[in-house]
């Protein structure tokens, strides 16, 4: 949940509890003790490695890869982050993080991490990239830096292996709950609990000195309670802190009585919190694990617990105040994986299913009122988007499109994973479909398609799922279409050609003449970029054929143009000038002068390859006629220059260099100006 970034390495940014992406070096005040393992992992970037000290050499030079393993809510990641403020200074080209498990305990894909630390570098990332491209992509883009990789929360060692850099100036450091075997010669950093004088301390960061200061020996107790544990101590710190009159020593007491089996120090400390919270609050607790991601913000709680934003505002900041949520940018909140298992139990326990389904739908239709208002944000006319907004929440508007996208880019991991969890849900189709669409059209209202196309692939693909499950065969052709575009313009042809083809078996059996006419085109225009004129041809000639059946005088003269181009590159000029006859004949009924003027403009250099260079110029002289009506100046330059290089040939060097002339002042400082006049075939 990154901002969009620039190709610009920049300076580290403070390691807080941000979502994945490029990160600071900071300070962070409520970071305690851990010296002893700090100074292990520092002296583990030199150490000699166990290749060396066996008398082998390493295959390939290779990071370093140091490891913090403990279980959840032992402060691996804090740990983690604390050693990489300390020797960020010797890795001056910054930090990356990404994170592999989401807080509801499912492995994020090797995919979308490695397409995340792309992201933090700046680099560009082809939509339906396969793993080992974009993997090799990652090593390539930390080629020449000195950077740190920090890989939070890794499940095992195949999720790790396709992000670590093949450069020995790069340090990589993991979080896990346990050892990583398959990744050789790394030595884990395990986690035990605080020592007590670290514990209380900790404890004394959330209440003050004071209350320690009148009985240290309850503070000292309550941390050993706690197991030394961060997260407990910080769960038990945020009660206190919310208590003021309360003792230590009771609180210390309370835990120590409570039953053997509420799941260690970390379920006594969530229960001591969460008993004391009311009715209300508790509710909204238990529904956040249905927050995509673990990322929660106060529409998102305001939906899921059917309360007003401002309610829901203010539970999350004093969720924050209990250690029951952690602050991140740009006004959101992330939920701890380590205490998304207990919370998940009570969701269960404590929550009829029809009640969470229905919490789930109320976040989805939010999710869908909230697309569909930072969509209308992107457009220009106020009219349009003040008749469009009408009737809508004031809560639920953007005031500016500025606004608009920045709500776009920090939500945008949270609004996918709603996506696939809605699609995967498969009682809420109806929803995740509208979901989906909303999303498509904010991004490509406000990035454009091209620089949102790996997002909009993403979606493509859940479309797909929906479609192909509710067997909706119009939907399912749509989606194809859409991927094949995707896969084609990213020049994975073949794969494409395939998409196509299954797109025109969905738009068959929806009955839907749009569909399978797009899908024959393109399926002639994957052969024709394979080169395959025969079947370019064939398949072009078959869209045509139905676009002639339903008089379809538009697609029947681009249809005419495409032929004429197949006819061209496979040196049939014959074919090829009658198609593009036609096709000029088409646009002059439908009064399409710049497309008749195109039309012309290949006429002229299929007649100048066929080695009839009178009719050539007499051709592209009409068709700069039609150019200078239709106001195209960049066609009426690369037509002065075909005239030129027509004139030169017919040896009129004069006129030729009259052409050139009219083409230069027509281009002025075209940026593009010197590929016409090179030469216009």
């Amino acid at each position: 949940m990154c901002p969009p970034r620039s190709t610009r390495v920049v300076a580290l940014r403070e390691l807080r509890s941000q979502p994945e992406g490029r990160e600071r070096s900071g300070s962070v005040t409520d970071f305690v003790g851990r010296r002893r393992e700090l100074k292990e992992l520092r002296e583990d970037i030199a150490r000699t490695g166990l290749d060396t000290l066996s008398g082998r050499k390493a295959k390939s030079p290779r990071a370093r890869v140091l490891l913090v393993a403990g279980r959840p809510g032992s402060g691996r990641t804090a740990l983690a982050e604390a050693f990489v403020r300390e020797v960020a200074e010797d890795y001056p080209d910054g930090v990356i993080k990404v994170r592999l498990t989401a807080p509801g305990g499912e492995s994020v894909a090797t995919e979308r991490a490695i397409r995340t630390l792309l992201e933090g570098l700046g680099e560009a990332t082809p939509p339906g990239a396969a793993e080992d491209e974009l993997s090799s992509a990652l090593r390539t883009a930390l080629a020449g830096r000195r950077m740190i990789l920090l890989v939070d929360d890794a499940a095992d060692p195949y999720q790790v292996d396709a992000l670590l850099p093949d450069t020995p100036e790069c340090l990589v450091v993991i979080t896990a709950e346990g050892p990583l075997t398959g990744i050789p010669d790394v030595r884990p950093c395990t986690l035990g609990g605080l020592d007590t004088p670290s514990g209380v301390q900790l404890l004394a960061q959330r209440i003050g000195d004071t209350r320690i200061a009148v009985d240290p020996r309850a503070a000292e107790d309550l941390a050993e309670e706690c197991g030394g544990q961060p997260a407990a101590l910080a769960l038990v710190g945020g009660w206190l802190a919310a208590h003021p009159k309360a003792a230590v020593s009771d609180v210390a007491k309370q835990l120590h009585d409570m039953p053997p089996g509420t799941s260690g120090p970390l379920g006594r400390g969530f229960r001591l919190v969460y008993e004391s919270l009311p009715q209300p609050a508790q509710r909204t607790l238990r529904l956040l694990p249905l927050a995509p991601a673990g990322i929660v913000d106060s529409h998102t709680a305001s939906a899921l617990a059917g309360c007003s934003v401002a309610a829901a505002q203010s539970t999350l900041e004093d969720f924050v105040g209990l250690g029951l949520v952690r602050h991140a940018a740009g006004g959101l909140f992330l939920l701890p994986g380590c205490l998304a298992p207990l919370l998940r139990a009570l969701l269960e326990t404590k929550e009829r299913a029809a009640e969470v389904q229905l919490a789930r739908a109320r976040m989805l239709e939010r999710t869908v009122r909230l697309l569909h208002s930072c969509r209308v944000m992107a457009e220009t006319d106020e009219g349009d988007v003040r008749e469009k907004l009408d009737g809508l929440p004031r809560a639920l508007r953007f005031p500016d499109r500025r606004a608009a996208a920045t709500w776009l880019d920090t939500r945008l991991p949270a609004l996918t994973a709603a996506a696939a969890l809605a699609v995967a849900d498969g009682g809420l189709d109806t929803l995740a479909r509208r979901l989906v669409s909303a999303l498509v059209w904010a991004l490509a209202e406000h990035r454009g398609t091209a620089a949102a196309a790996p997002e909009l692939y993403g979606l493509h693909r859940l479309v797909l799922d929906v479609a192909e499950r509710r067997n909706l065969h119009r939907e399912q052709a749509a989606a194809l279409l859409n991927l094949a575009d995707l896969d084609a313009e990213t020049g994975r042809t073949q794969e494409a050609l395939e998409r196509y083809r299954a797109a025109l078996d969905a738009g068959r059996a929806a009955n839907d003449p749009y569909a399978t006419g797009r899908a024959m085109e393109s399926v002639g225009g994957a052969y024709q970029e394979l080169a395959d004129w025969h079947r370019a041809a064939d398949w072009f000639g078959r869209a045509l054929s139905q676009a002639l059946a339903r008089g379809e005088r538009a697609d029947e003269a681009r249809l005419y143009g495409r032929l004429g181009n197949v006819h061209t590159y496979a040196g049939r000029y014959g074919d090829a000038l009658r198609s593009w006859r036609t096709a000029a004949a088409g646009y002059r009924k439908l009064a399409d002068v710049p497309g008749q003027a195109k039309a012309l403009s290949e006429m002229a250099r299929i007649q100048e390859y066929a080695g009839r260079p009178e009719e050539s110029l007499h051709t592209c002289r009409e068709a700069v006629e039609l150019a200078r009506k239709a106001g195209d100046l960049r066609l009426q330059a690369a037509l002065q220059v075909r005239l030129a290089d027509t004139l030169d040939r017919l040896g009129d060097p004069a006129a030729a260099r009259l052409h050139r002339s009219a083409a230069d002042r027509l281009l002025g400082d075209d940026p593009a100006a010197c590929e016409i006049r090179s030469g216009s075939d």
